[in-house]
């Protein structure tokens, strides 16, 4: 089975915690670990594993619902830049990384604190300490949540 499906289901049965709101094209989820403070997820409703596998109109939306998300994380958190990474080695199904950054949000050899996400060490991203408690969480969801309705 698939852990993007899974947690699909999991929004679907009202379970998934991190569920932020339903958008045509895919789910908006917070993600489980924050060191980049409202890292986000837009999950594919369609399981497939590359963008060209989704019909033109679908995935001219899918691209255009991830920006708006995109532009909601920025306002929401503050963002200075915004990277976005849809990748799928580990989770072959189509979703989104988007990751709202800061000057100096990484520990850098000599560059101020700025280079790519896979320069911080994933022990220290992935560490328990960067998940958010509950009332961390649910100020999260809702700061987002406030942000994609004023876009939508």
């Amino acid at each position: 089975m698939c852990l993007i499906c899974d947690r699909i289901e999991m929004i679907k049965s009202e379970t998934n915690p991190y569920f932020v709101k339903e958008l045509e094209t895919g789910y908006v989820v917070i993600g489980d670990h924050q060191h980049f403070k409202g890292y986000t997820l837009f999950l594919c409703k369609q399981h497939k594993t590359e963008l060209f596998y989704l019909d033109k109109e679908f995935s001219s939306k899918f691209m255009n619902e991830m920006v708006l998300v995109a532009e909601a994380v920025k306002n929401a958190f503050g963002a200075e830049k915004i990277n976005y990474e849809c990748l799928g080695q580990g989770d072959a199904h189509l979703h989104w990384h988007i990751s709202p950054r800061r000057m100096g949000d990484i520990e850098s050899y000599g560059n101020k604190g700025v280079g790519p996400i896979w320069w911080y060490p994933m022990e220290k991203m992935y560490n328990d300490a960067n998940r958010p408690t509950e009332p961390e969480l649910k100020e999260l969801k809702d700061t987002l949540l406030n942000e994609l309705n004023k876009l939508i």
